[in-house]
């Protein structure tokens, strides 16, 4: 049958969806509200006379026919959308836009001192990016590549490293110190109030300690469980207990004296940054440069 202009255009869309499994999410990554979505779907299925999706209120899935037409056209568009980034490279200022998905800490500590300096260099590239603790798949999240700390990258993904490791404190404020003593051994914060970490796949996180060659993970106790690092922030100032940060966050508040570190003799250090993107994919020449810019200005060493 013969393929015109919105045949494409619908191909491209439905392409979103099988990959997101959500009218939604898709929606999202080409700029098409859900409902026009839908429109442009049934469209497409009463043309090609064939149903390719299942859907309910709850899940979209493909059909048989559905999952033909996926597998056969994926690559060809996958094709088509990395010659046009080729030729990105030939423009006197790239364009196009980038989608990230970070890590809170990431955002603040990489991105924030970064990106301003970014869209001043490269004012026809858009950036969004999506702030989330909760270890997605960039893929399905519509993103093109995602920042997290080493150890934690899927290994099907390609990564680069984007910072130096980082050490991990223990901080509190000074009333709360000067109320409740000063931590002189690990296994003290057991009697201590301090700020639980929830991890993106929900589990508690065990504070690391290591001094030469001993190493401890603590469970350790406390009234909240947070997955908000300025919140965390903002209650340790505050006096309500300990928090278990990366030293950046905490070195501006040491600083201004509005928190003390302890424990600083078993302070740990943990991977770094890493930027990760799907290998089949090409490079968009927007991320390229972002990548080269966090480099150069290095804002957490490298």
């Amino acid at each position: 049958m013969p393929i015109s202009r919105s045949d494409l255009a619908d191909f491209s869309y439905f392409l979103a969806i099988a990959r997101h499994r959500s009218f939604r999410r898709a929606g999202l990554e080409v700029g098409v509200s859900a409902s026009a979505l839908s429109h442009a779907l049934k469209g497409l299925e009463t043309r090609l006379g064939v149903r390719l999706l299942n859907r309910t209120n709850r899940s979209v899935t493909l059909t048989a026919a559905g999952e033909a037409l996926f597998a056969a056209i994926e690559a060809p568009f996958t094709a088509i959308g990395s010659a046009a980034e080729v030729l990105n490279r030939y423009r006197g200022e790239p364009v196009g836009r980038i989608r990230l998905n970070v890590l809170q800490h990431a955002s603040a500590l990489l991105l924030a001192p970064v990106l301003p300096v970014f869209i001043e260099r490269y004012p026809d590239i858009e950036v969004d990016v999506q702030v989330s603790n909760h270890l997605l798949d960039v893929v399905e999240a519509g993103a093109d590549a995602g920042i997290r700390y080493g150890g934690t990258v899927p290994e099907d993904m390609i990564a680069q490293r984007l910072s130096a490791d980082i050490r991990w404190v223990v901080a509190g404020s000074p009333d709360y110190l000067a109320r409740h003593g000063v931590p002189a051994h690990p296994t003290d914060l057991l009697v201590h109030r301090c700020h639980r970490i929830r991890l993106g796949n929900d589990r508690i996180y065990r504070w690391d300690f290591e001094r030469g060659g001993e190493t401890l993970a603590l469970d350790v106790p406390g009234a909240i469980t947070i997955d908000d690092t300025p919140f965390v922030v903002s209650l340790a100032t505050a006096g309500a207990g300990l928090a278990y940060l990366p030293e950046p966050v905490v070195a501006p508040l040491v600083e201004r004296g509005a928190l003390r570190i302890v424990l600083e003799e078993w302070s740990s250090t943990g991977p770094g940054f890493h930027i990760y993107y799907p290998s089949r994919r090409q490079l968009p020449t927007g991320l390229r440069l972002l990548i080269e810019l966090i480099r150069e200005l290095r804002p957490l060493d490298l």
